[in-house]
């Protein structure tokens, strides 16, 4: 046995003081190979210090051997020296053996960078150099994966899992693509890849992607099965509370809906989100007050939120809090940030506050965007008629009974206004 392979055994059974001296030994007396096969291991295993030693002592003697550069500009990267890995690379010429090495790891450089599109580049020059590597395969499918271009990463991973590789660097390809077709919405391709996977071995996020790709494809049983499960195993995954209410509510289990998005917001109470869905489930389950807190709680955390500030203004509207309304818009008509609904409910409370004018004018700004929607032409016709503009009120009731004929009483009224 060498010092090389003293060294790792001492480091094996976690005997530095061992470690530290066949280590030094090595240096001294082990043939390059030995020494170059030592550094592998310790960068491996996090003993990066001890490999770099060991790749400078053997760069100094071969200062050709552009392999030894790539190396050093890994442990470099890792170090965050990224100016010094750059220049270990660049010494890497395209003639070389080791230049597709080379490519590998400036990929790796530039995706820490975030320059995606670069790193992007790099690999696929590496690819034309050398179809056949899984390593390169692999890390063309990580890098789509991570850019969110699924498509371009599933054909990738099935060729790899084709040549029976099932699982490449600790990464279970059969999980990669269930969760590529399921972020790209193909949810019917996912299930089958996903279902394939022991949860009890999978990581969270794996666990979330099948609950969710259920819920995606209807199966609310299985989805709420799923998201109970992850729960069970890490209750502070907060992604998963707004779709586990959400397969609740599918099932018309409101009560057990309002738990789960009460139990999220004890997790993760900046959610705006789930603020407005406890919010809806509390007005399914009748209980007003609790709506408006929960709904006021989102719109503090995030007041440019307009699907919040409608629930809300919808939820006063129908309390017929319309002086309350009309202050909660302010902000926004100031700003001129309105959703059409917003002018709509703009102009009911207006209407019942008895300031036609503003009434009238919230009516017209909302016509353009619910001309075919008959409860608001039907409630428009009537203001106008309230308001006394027979002429409006005629055109808009005559659009309303074109779209409802049945409704016996607004016909009535049109022949009235016809004679």
């Amino acid at each position: 046995m060498n010092y090389s392979q003293k060294a790792l055994a001492a480091l094996h059974h976690q005997k530095l003081k061992g470690f530290k001296a066949n280590y030094i030994l090595a240096l001294r007396h082990d043939s390059d190979d030995d020494l170059y096969a030592l550094a592998s291991q310790l960068y491996n295993v996090g003993f990066s210090v001890q490999a770099k030693k060991i790749y400078q002592k053997l760069l100094k003697k071969y200062p050709d051997e552009d392999e030894l550069k790539s190396d050093l500009a890994e442990i470099a990267i890792d170090d965050g020296q990224d100016n010094k890995a750059l220049n270990y690379l660049s010494q890497v010429k395209p003639n070389s053996p080791d230049y597709v090495q080379s490519l590998m790891v400036s990929a790796d450089l530039y995706q820490t960078q975030g320059l995606l599109g670069v790193s992007l580049q790099k690999l696929l020059t590496a690819k034309k150099i050398a179809p056949h590597e899984n390593v390169i395969t692999f890390a063309l499918a990580e890098l789509y994966f991570t850019m969110r271009r699924y498509n371009d990463a599933i054909p990738l991973y099935l060729h790899l899992i084709k040549k029976g590789i099932p699982e490449y660097a600790e990464v279970n390809l059969v999980q990669r693509i269930g969760v590529a077709y399921a972020n790209a919405g193909m949810f019917n391709h996912a299930i089958g890849y996903l279902k394939q996977i022991d949860m009890k071995h999978s990581s969270p996020d794996t666990q979330f992607e099948t609950a969710f790709t259920y819920l995606q494809l209807g199966d609310y049983e299985k989805a709420v099965h799923g998201f109970k499960q992850l729960h069970k195993r890490d209750d502070q995954y907060a992604t998963l509370y707004p779709y586990w209410g959400d397969a609740l509510t599918h099932l018309h289990r409101d009560t057990e809906a309002l738990k789960i998005y009460q139990e999220g917001l004890r997790v993760d109470q900046y959610n705006e989100n789930l603020w407005s869905k406890a919010g809806d489930a509390a007005i399914r389950k009748e209980k007003p007050k609790l709506a408006e807190k929960y709904y006021l709680k989102g719109h503090h955390i995030a007041p440019d939120n307009l699907i919040i500030a409608v629930k809300y203004s919808n939820l006063l509207v129908q309390a017929r809090r319309y002086r309350d309304n009309v202050k909660f818009l302010s902000s926004y008509v100031k700003d001129d940030n309105l959703d059409p609904r917003l002018l709509w409910n703009l102009a009911t409370s207006y209407r019942y506050l008895h300031d036609f004018k503003n009434a009238s004018g919230y009516y017209h700004h909302a016509e353009s965007y619910f001309a075919d929607v008959p409860s608001f032409l039907k409630e428009a016709g009537l203001f106008y008629r309230e308001a006394g503009n027979m002429k409006e009120s005629y055109r808009l009731l005559k659009l309303y009974v074109k779209q409802v004929p049945n409704d016996i009483e607004m016909a009535n009224l049109l022949d009235e206004y016809r004679h």
